[in-house]
């Protein structure tokens, strides 16, 4: 039984990636206690390109971020990436005292449940599995009595989390609230993180073993005998030590995760859900000796286990290298050249489940188990999946995970969609004046490319000037390269063919990224009058608008303003519900039309 239901592991571990990425948290605190390590606090330019998903529940928040002049420098630093994770101290908030929003406790739940299922992986371990007759011997044979034995039991599990989730918020303690807040939008660290993701993926992959020293490890181990609550705890501790080579590439993968959130308590929360799941098998074996005569043998399948891990670490490290890639433009990881590696990697997979790839520790697979076929048919079904995508397939389940649709090169998705889509002033025939593909955007680059062929303007003021010719509100989106959820709107609202005609006819687009690295010309720097600082980035100059405006940093975030900029209706942040979005819209233009 617990063979087959690793193997179902192996396949929910395996279309996980197609999950969208967890809920973003919004935190919110009055002005008047705010810090300098907002993410949008203008410090300095590692502060000041900002790029979240969040979700905001108010609209017209107002206020003032306290902050000292300062220059900006040009470093590796200077880029960040977050998914509406905003810390204590960097949301905008008005006088006015604002309800408190649930984002937080969602995503912490997400990183909690990442934890359990990183446990329930690591129990199947080869460096674990085996040990369970042994532990569960010591329990019911050496404890005296049987309720003694339940009671070590309860006890070794508890210091079983106790140790992890003492490393989780060891992790919080060495770096602190702002330096995690950091390391979730560095590009230094985002970087780090790939490689250090690969290096799991390939010790997983059997390359080699990570381990602790020996030395170290032995004289935990002799303290283990010492018996009482002391014994047990060591014992515990020795669990953690011996096992480091298969489960640490996990752990290290969680932790990396965890504080890619940003969060100050994600590191112990994913270690508690990690912890649970790691020690309630052993508890339950304690507490029912008998069930140890229904486990299977150890064997080449637990080596199965650890392999397949490897597969998923090795895709997911991608991930963090594409953050950096669409950050600074290097053209590297492309979407469709991402979606190939990817394709790679689990098609490689799913042939390895077949038992045609054979790895170091594996055994020969001279029967394919059922359970192992339904594995092998869900990635490989998973990858069959992904290929349409090579030619612009938007693959809406993986829009969180893929780089934006507009940096693929060719795409008949997208051609389709716009193919018979008009131009925001085609219908008009009123001079290639105001038809708005005819004018020379402002701040655009061969990067810059609005998706399902719409076309959108780069600079507000410019946005508000074509808008005054052609009588149209504007819509203003905040956005980001690097913003999951707007890839995720843009994919999944976007082309509804309602949105998309009210989008082309009704409005002019101005998409405003706020991680753009383009340099402002010397005569358009400036010092901004709401955070006072130096304003020298297109990305800052559109994080100051943001937030000196609508009161807030996050992303997706839209907003209908008339040709004079004034705010029509409330704003709407990340909601993938597409008739919320059209009576947006269309509520817009009837404000507009008054």
């Amino acid at each position: 039984m617990i063979k087959k239901l690793s193997l179902f592991i192996i396949s929910v571990l395996a279309v996980m990636v197609v999950l969208p990425e967890k809920a973003s948290s919004l935190e919110s605190i009055n002005a008047e206690s705010m810090i300098q390590d907002t993410l949008i606090s203008f410090d300095d330019v590692v502060d000041d390109v900002v790029f979240t998903d969040g979700t905001l529940d108010e609209a017209d928040s107002t206020g003032e971020i306290e902050g000292e002049e300062g220059d900006t420098l040009i470093s590796f630093d200077d880029v960040v990436f977050t998914d509406g994770q905003l810390e204590e101290d960097s949301i905008v908030e008005s006088e006015e005292e604002s309800g408190p929003m649930d984002g937080a406790p969602r995503s912490l739940w997400g990183i909690f449940i990442a934890g359990i299922i990183g446990g329930f992986a690591a129990f199947l371990m080869p460096c674990i599995y085996p040990m369970v007759p042994l532990t569960i011997s010591f329990f019911t044979k050496q404890s005296g009595t049987r309720v003694k034995g339940i009671l070590n039991a309860l006890l070794y599990g508890l210091f079983i989390i106790v140790i992890y989730v003492a490393l989780g918020m060891l992790v919080t303690l060495i770096f602190g609230a702002s330096a995690l807040n950091e390391a979730a939008s560095s590009a230094w660290f985002n970087l780090a993180f790939f490689l250090i993701i690969l290096v799991f993926a390939i010790s997983f992959l059997g390359a080699f073993e990570i381990t602790l020293p020996s030395r170290f490890v032995n004289k935990v181990d002799q303290k283990s005998n010492r018996g009482g609550l002391v014994g047990l705890f060591f014992m515990a501790f020795t669990l953690a030590l011996v096992s480091f080579s298969c489960t640490g590439p996990i752990i290290g993968y969680l932790l990396v995760e965890a504080v890619s959130e940003g969060s100050l308590l994600g590191p112990a929360i994913g270690m508690l859900g990690f912890s649970i799941a790691l020690a309630v098998p052993f508890m339950i074996f304690a507490f029912f000796p008998f069930l140890l005569k229904g486990m299977p043998k150890s064997g080449g399948w637990l080596n199965t286990i650890k392999v397949s891990l490897g597969f998923l670490e090795l895709a997911l490290a991608f991930k963090f290298l594409s953050n950096v890639d669409l950050a600074y433009h290097w053209g590297i990881l492309d979407r469709e050249v991402f979606l190939a590696i990817w394709i790679v990697v689990f098609g490689l997979f799913g042939i390895y489940l077949l038992g045609k790839l054979r790895f170091n520790g594996d055994s020969e697979v001279k029967v394919l188990s059922v359970g192992r076929l339904f594995a092998a048919i869900t990635v490989l079904s998973f990858t069959m999946y992904m290929i349409p995508g090579m030619w612009g397939a938007p693959l809406r389940a993986l829009s969180a995970w893929l780089p934006p649709s507009t940096t693929q090169d060719f795409n008949l998705h997208q051609s389709s969609i716009s193919g018979g889509s008009p131009s925001f002033t085609s219908a008009s025939a009123l001079g290639d004046e105001l038809d708005s593909r005819s004018v020379t955007k402002k701040y655009k680059s061969d990067r810059h490319q609005a998706p399902h062929g719409l076309d959108a303007f780069y600079d507000y003021d410019q946005a508000l000037e074509f808008a005054k010719k052609v009588n149209k509100p504007v819509l203003v989106d905040f956005t980001g390269w690097t913003c999951v959820n707007c890839r995720k709107m843009e994919e999944a609202v976007w082309p509804d063919p309602t949105v998309l005609r009210l989008l082309n006819e009704e409005y002019v687009l101005a998409s405003l990224y706020v991680d753009d690295r383009t340099p402002l010309e010397e005569s358009e720097r400036y010092v901004s009058e709401f955070s006072g600082k130096n304003i020298r980035w297109v990305g800052q100059k559109w994080s100051d608008l943001q937030a000196s405006r609508f009161g807030t940093n996050a992303q997706p975030y839209y907003v209908i303003v008339d040709t004079d900029g004034k705010q029509l209706v409330p704003a709407q942040a990340y909601d993938e519900d597409i008739p919320n979005y059209i009576n947006f819209l269309e509520s817009g233009l009837k404000e507009f039309h008054k």
